[in-house]
């Protein structure tokens, strides 16, 4: 049985491999989280509503109000909805 010194859970005492590692190890996962998320938004396993939801916490934007902005052409091929799709649920946000 291996005994835990203190200095190892210390990232100080870290060579500078582990670190570049743990880094592009750190960055592989983000990257991976991320492609999981942008073919979420076009899932069909996924309802309308919560495509629309995964894409503004991609963009970190909100779903525009004007039901002619140019940004909905843009979210209706991200998310492969059509664009009655997104106004119907700006409507529904809206309480229309």
């Amino acid at each position: 049985m291996r005994t835990i010194k203190p200095y190892d859970s210390d990232p100080a005492f870290f060579s500078v491999e582990d670190r570049r590692a743990a880094v592009l190890r750190m960055e592989r996962e983000q990257e991976a989280a991320r492609l999981d998320q942008l073919a979420s938004q076009t899932s069909p396993m996924n309802d309308p509503i919560e495509r629309i939801r995964i894409w503004e916490v991609l963009h970190a934007l909100r779903l525009p109000v004007g039901a002619d902005h140019p940004l909905l052409n843009v979210i209706a091929q991200q998310t492969q909805l059509s664009l009655t799709t997104l106004r119907e649920e700006q409507s529904r946000r809206l309480g229309l």
